[in-house]
């Protein structure tokens, strides 16, 4: 008890942010200052979800020892009659002592009361700190094109200055607004609550949004995983569209190489301005380099007043907007046909009476990754298990959402108390069951989170940002992912806490405050929208739910131009889906090219070594019965017959030498213009290497 649930919380969130850090970053390719401050933002984001129910737990008990404090305290009648006023406080605390440990029972993670208020204002102010100043500064600084640290740190100021520009206009008119109001007093309590709203509101703005999308997306994206034909068609569409989207990436890139490869051709090595371009030319990899050298340049492009460094910071800017689009289209691209070929492989396994699961591509597993991945395991979890699985987690998620939904509906109601997360929390406070709090604010809290953040990604505006698995995220991504969990957490929790009625400014009543709010402030708007916020706030929530539900949204971009994947089958829709089709059939033949090329490099290794040791010993064999012909010729008179067949001997054995000469650099270049096969993606991407010559004229085609 005491500190040791909180302790072992703090690291156990620790070890989960540095895991999933891991997995979507790259902690040897990013810069450390990234990397550490991508972490702890969402470390403390996350130390923000869990340690809350914590909190209600202890608050819970609390208000349960006021309570009884209160019951207490009331005077007896009796009492007044006899006029015993001879209670001294020791005696009243010892009563109350008493009181308390017999009808209050102290949660199993009860949390000290002075650890929380100070854990809650160093995990507050950080992550304001991080996602109002320093995360910005770096996500433009991670943009800049200038060559010195002064440069892009300067360059980073300006574009923070026009951002919080607008913020601090929005501010001044809120002002003058509330300064013309009757009776209004400026003081420094009401500016800080005026601040708090603010940030309220704008958090409670995109959780309208986010989460209004997000509850009927990821119950519906799970239950269509579990069919893999119709998900087949939506995902050949996604092809299609996604291909177009990098091919366009990466002609953009190949408009700016060909201006680099201009400014490396005009510039000579003694100009100052060399180092500048040699920098925006070490930033591209290796592979599109040496496809920039092979092009030939448009020498138009680049004029002689285009050479100074103004124009290079600009091209330097423009490279790395454009390389960051090519690496995001690309890791997209990958990972969508990766997982094309494992539904086709599973749609195409499902009818098989063998029950053996029988992949397109083979993966070199060892271990216990081998054994998890048997061909029969594969089968009965691939083929039979995972459907009804994803099923019956999406009815479950299905349910949380209408849960979340009806509760966002009618929280403002206290009495009677209609949000069932506050109905179940009070059932669990009468009857002491604080882990069933503690895991029902967890889950709750969680679920919302997955709901809003994976929303956010899924925004055709915002494509600029992605997470990616096997180290592919960027840093530019990474740093949003923290300032958006850092925004959005604190407004997410505030409204979890009013789903459950412990928001005293939500319910309208008194009761004991959690030290989350006591810190971090109430689920309070601006003053200007305060009127009829408890009715328009849930109805966005509820009409948002609706338009996704019905696929509104696609619908209306669809019929206005931007072709969108809709239930209804049109000609549109299916020649795109056809054309993805053929895509993926064209990248699994590329694939197949690759893996059969690798195949013949191994097995060339493997002959030329066997061949290679039995000409050694065909060689020492002529060599021993050489030795025994020449013995043969000096011991006996007869010579002709000895002669004849010691020359041919030497015929061989000069033969053998020559075949033997001729098979190792062979094999050397061979094995040198293969491809390598380690790598995180099994090669077929991130290799720079060339592929050996074609074997058949076809496969070129």
């Amino acid at each position: 008890m005491g500190i040791v649930p909180l302790v072992t919380e703090i690291i156990c969130t620790f070890v989960v942010a540095a895991s999933i850090l891991y997995r979507y970053g790259d902690w040897f390719r990013h810069h450390v200052i990234v990397t550490l401050s991508v972490l702890v933002a969402w470390y403390f984001s996350f130390l923000i979800i869990f340690i809350l129910p914590l909190d209600v737990t202890s608050t819970a008990y609390r208000q349960c020892i006021q309570e009884a404090s209160s019951e207490l305290t009331t005077v007896n009648p009796d009492d007044t009659l006899l006029n015993t006023t001879n209670i001294t406080v020791p005696t009243l605390a010892e009563n109350l002592t008493i009181g308390n440990s017999s009808q209050c029972k102290p949660p199993w993670s009860y949390v000290p009361e002075h650890v929380l208020p100070q854990l809650w204002r160093v995990l507050y102010w950080t992550c304001q700190f991080l996602t109002w100043l320093v995360l910005p500064l770096m996500q433009s600084y991670t943009k800049a094109g200038d060559f010195t640290v002064k440069g892009k740190l300067k360059s980073a100021l300006i574009n923070n200055a026009i951002y919080y520009g607008s913020y601090l206009v929005i501010a001044i008119i809120l002002l003058i607004y509330l300064a013309t109001k009757p009776g209004f007093e400026f003081d420094w309590q009401k500016l800080k609550a005026i601040a708090a709203s603010a940030s309220n509101t704008w958090g409670l703005f995109w959780l309208v949004l986010l989460l209004g999308y997000g509850l009927v997306d990821i119950p519906r994206s799970i239950w269509r995983s579990a069919s893999p034909g119709p998900l087949l068609t939506r995902l050949y569409f996604k092809a299609a569209k996604l291909h177009a989207e990098k091919s366009e990436a990466e002609e953009n890139l190949e408009d700016y190489l060909e201006a680099l490869q201009v400014a490396l051709d005009r510039v000579p090595p003694s100009d100052p301005l060399r180092r500048s371009v040699e920098t925006i030319s070490d930033k591209v990899p290796l592979e599109w380099r040496e496809r920039m050298r092979r092009k030939s340049a448009n020498t138009s492009q680049l004029t002689q007043t285009d050479l100074n460094e103004k124009s290079f910071v600009r091209l330097h800017r423009q490279v790395i907007r454009a390389l960051q689009r090519q690496h995001r289209t690309e890791t997209q691209w990958y990972n969508l046909v990766d997982r094309i070929i494992l539904l086709e492989d599973v749609h195409r396994n499902i009818g098989s009476h063998e029950r053996y699961f029988k992949p397109s591509f083979d993966h070199d597993r060892s271990g216990w990754q081998a054994w998890l991945h048997s061909p029969v395991f594969e089968w009965y979890w691939k083929c039979f298990f995972r459907r009804y699985f994803c099923q019956g987690l999406a009815m479950a998620l299905a349910l949380v959402s209408i849960l979340v939904v009806w509760s966002e509906l009618t929280f403002f109601n206290a009495d009677p108390a209609l949000s069932l997360f506050a109905i179940f929390v009070r059932m669990a406070k009468e009857h002491y069951d604080y882990l069933a709090i503690e895991l029902l604010s967890i889950a709750t809290i969680a679920y919302m989170c997955v709901c809003a953040y994976s929303t956010v990604l899924k925004i055709r505006v915002l494509n600029l940002y992605y997470l990616a698995p096997h180290h592919q995220t960027d840093e530019y991504s990474l740093i949003f992912s923290g300032m958006l969990l850092c925004r959005l957490t604190p407004p997410m929790c505030l409204n979890f806490l009013g789903l459950i009625h412990m928001d005293s400014h939500i319910i309208k009543a008194r009761l004991m405050e959690t030290y989350y709010t006591q810190i971090m402030g109430h689920m309070d708007v601006l003053p200007i929208i305060s009127d009829g916020f408890n009715i328009y706030f849930p109805m966005a929530i509820l009409g948002l739910c609706l338009a996704t539900y019905f696929s509104l949204g696609s619908r209306l971009l669809s019929f206005i131009g931007f072709q969108q994947f809709v239930d209804n089958d049109n000609d549109i829709t299916a020649d795109m889906a056809d054309d993805g089709r053929e895509l993926i059939k064209r990248e699994k033949r590329r694939r197949q090219r690759a893996e059969n090329n690798e195949l013949r490099r191994r097995h060339a290794e493997v002959s030329s070594g066997a061949s290679r040791a039995d000409r050694q010993r065909e060689t020492g064999g002529l060599l021993v019965k050489r030795e025994s012909s020449r013995t043969e010729l000096f011991s006996t008179s007869d010579s002709g017959g000895a002669s004849h067949e010691d020359d041919r001997y030497d015929q061989l054995f000069m033969q053998a030498n020559r075949r033997i000469a001729d098979d190792v650099p062979t094999t050397a270049t061979y094995s040198s213009t293969a491809p390598s096969s380690s790598g995180a993606r099994s090669g077929y991407f991130r290799t720079g290497g060339a592929l050996p010559p074609a074997r058949n004229f076809f496969d070129d085609v």
